[in-house]
């Protein structure tokens, strides 16, 4: 009878049991990448648990983690600090000194582990603020503790008895994690999630995901400190897969050549990046080659599910297979057969082409507070729909509120904010859960988001607008790499836009034309203007006159997590970003 998983770290002990791995999570140190066994993980965990035991750690304390990238030791310091009963704090490393100070006095943290140099500088610079006892390092760092000085010091097993008693306390409705979310606005939101909120989580999706107990290689680059990643590596430890960590999104590339993964999670912004290069290299080739490149693209755009499209085109995309998408295939390591898609909407065009090219893409849809996963799409079984983000997994009902927010129960529903009992109740009805986005249910089951319910404006002649809609068939341009929609309180909607400026390049070079070399004589080209335009009246036709965009601007810089304007999982931060390019804004509106 194998192993009952109630509490998160039931789960390397199930794998230890069922599977038993060489290789359970693979890191690249120095160039190569290093195994780490189901075994060896789990005795470094317990040795690490053994330690804290030592240095004092009760039940209910809390203990951060702040990792650039996703790595082993993550995971066993994640499952050594759950076994003593106290709770992981993961902390996005992108965030401001300011931001760390507050996540860690709020969450009382008493001890930290970081990854390397650039993280340690920023909580060192705040550290005597804080309660903090002592700082752990993944890296070799001068001054900081290395995090193996831990497994010496519970290296010998005579305080076993007090962890096995200490883990045998721990309830599968006791608080495991606390989740900050980012957030676009304002202070972090502390979300309490309980182990059996996550352990559901993974267990009711793990039937929609295609993946081979024991054989299924992962790539893993999401952060992990978002629930959307640290859930899928528990649901991969129960079906057995080896998870291998990315050195970065720099280097997803190169990983991916190494690693051949079968699969992998994405964010649309991914997505859109992957097809942009392909796509400019389907416009370097010439003759009978570029033909067929773009004629498998334009296939590729017509793709639907289930062979809806007929024999005929079925034929036609077999030879596309063979002859164009095999090379992008190829190119993504050759043996990726499945994405899951969350954190944004993904454009419907974009779904289309990766799963003509036999690579599916499957959107899903969740938040932090439902530990995250609610829907997701699924190829068996007539499962999935383009434009949809899947039916509700099991044990987890939505519903449609009269004024059309999407409304969650489940087992998987969050404990509650932290310290906030009024923010918590302003966000449940009885058991429901109230999302903030807005969507459709369609006759077959399928959940479409139609938008945030926060971010549809109303103009000042009364008429409302989901900023959403435009921006997604606009993100389509290969012009225009990031763009929001504004106008709240205003005449007309308008839009800021940060132009693809990789691309402009190309394009400005094939067409012989001179754009200038910097951001900034980019953005201010009456020609890259005139181009981008095109695109904006293009998209207008789908809209009534009063959604329209009547005027845009473009920004000189590129919108990024570090610049500010983004979220660690790559959402726009529409205060901050009006607040950046407030000069644009007024330059629209004073016309």
């Amino acid at each position: 009878m194998p192993l009952e998983i109630k509490r998160l770290f039931d789960f390397p002990y199930y794998q230890l049991e069922k599977y038993n791995l060489d290789a359970a999570l693979v890191t690249k140190y120095d160039g190569k990448w290093i195994k780490t066994s189901t075994q060896e993980y789990l005795d470094k965990a317990n040795a690490l648990s053994r330690a804290l035991l030592k240095m004092g750690v009760k039940k209910d304390d809390k203990i951060a983690i702040i990792s650039s990238t996703n790595r082993t030791e993550w995971n066993i310091t994640d499952i050594g600090v759950l076994q003593t009963g106290a709770q992981n704090i993961p902390i996005y490393p992108t965030i401001s000194p300011e931001d760390y100070e507050y996540v860690l006095n709020h969450s009382e943290s008493i001890y930290c582990f970081v990854s390397d140099s650039e993280v340690l500088k920023k909580v060192n610079k705040i550290k005597h603020k804080t309660k903090l006892k002592e700082v752990y390092s993944y890296d070799k760092i001068e001054g900081c503790k290395h995090y193996s000085e831990l497994f010496e010091l519970g290296k010998d097993l005579n305080n076993q008895a007090e962890l096995d008693q200490r883990k045998s306390e721990v309830k599968h409705t006791d608080l495991a994690t606390i989740i900050y979310t980012s957030g676009t606005t304002g202070k972090p939101k502390g979300v309490m999630l309980s182990h059996n909120n996550i352990v559901s989580n993974a267990l009711d999706s793990e039937p929609r995901l295609p993946l081979t107990d024991g054989e299924t290689r992962i790539l893993s680059f999401l952060p992990i400190c978002h629930i959307f990643e640290r859930l899928l590596i528990y649901l991969y430890q129960y079906a057995g897969c080896t998870v291998y960590f990315a050195e970065g999104l720099d280097k997803i590339g190169e990983n991916i050549k190494e690693v051949q993964p079968h699969m992998m999670s994405v964010v649309p912004r991914l997505l859109e990046k992957l097809y942009d290069k392909i796509y400019a290299k389907g416009g370097e080739l010439s003759g009978i080659k570029k033909a067929l490149f773009y004629w498998a693209v334009e296939l590729g755009e017509q793709y639907e599910p289930y062979k809806a499209n007929g024999w005929w085109y079925e034929f036609k995309l077999k030879i596309a297979r063979k002859l164009i998408f095999s090379k992008w295939q190829e190119a993504l390591g050759g043996h990726l057969k499945t994405m899951v898609s969350g954190s944004a909407a993904l454009n419907p065009k974009l779904a289309r082409i990766f799963c003509a090219a036999g690579m599916y893409v499957m959107e899903g849809y969740g938040l932090t507070e439902t530990s995250p996963v609610i829907c997701v799409n699924m190829y068996a079984n007539n499962m999935f729909k383009i434009g949809t983000v899947g039916k509700p997994i099991r044990n987890v009902e939505a519903k449609i509120a009269e004024d059309g927010e999407v409304l969650v129960k489940g087992p998987n529903v969050m404990m509650g904010y932290y310290k906030d009992d009024e923010k918590t109740a302003s966000v449940m009805t009885g058991e429901y859960f109230h999302t903030g986005d807005k969507g459709e249910i369609d006759s077959d089951g399928f959940l479409k988001i139609t938008g945030r319910k926060k971010e549809m404006f109303k103009t000042s002649g009364g008429k409302y607008v989901i900023p959403t809609l435009l921006e997604n068939i606009l993100k389509e341009s290969q012009f225009i790499e990031q763009i929001m929609v504004i106008g709240e309180g205003e005449k007309m909607p308008a839009a800021l836009i940060q132009p693809n400026f990789e691309f402009i390049k190309e394009w400005a070079k094939r067409k012989n034309l001179t754009i200038g070399s910097s951001n900034q004589e980019i953005s201010s080209n009456p020609k890259v203007i005139e181009r981008i335009q095109k695109d904006v009246d293009r998209c207008n036709k789908n809209f009534g006159k009063w959604e329209q965009i009547k005027l845009f601007e473009l920004t000189p810089d590129i919108w990024s997590i570090d610049g500010g304007q983004l979220t660690p999982t790559m959402k726009m931060k529409r205060a901050v970003i009006k607040e950046i390019y407030k000069d644009l804004y007024n330059k629209i509106y004073s016309n």
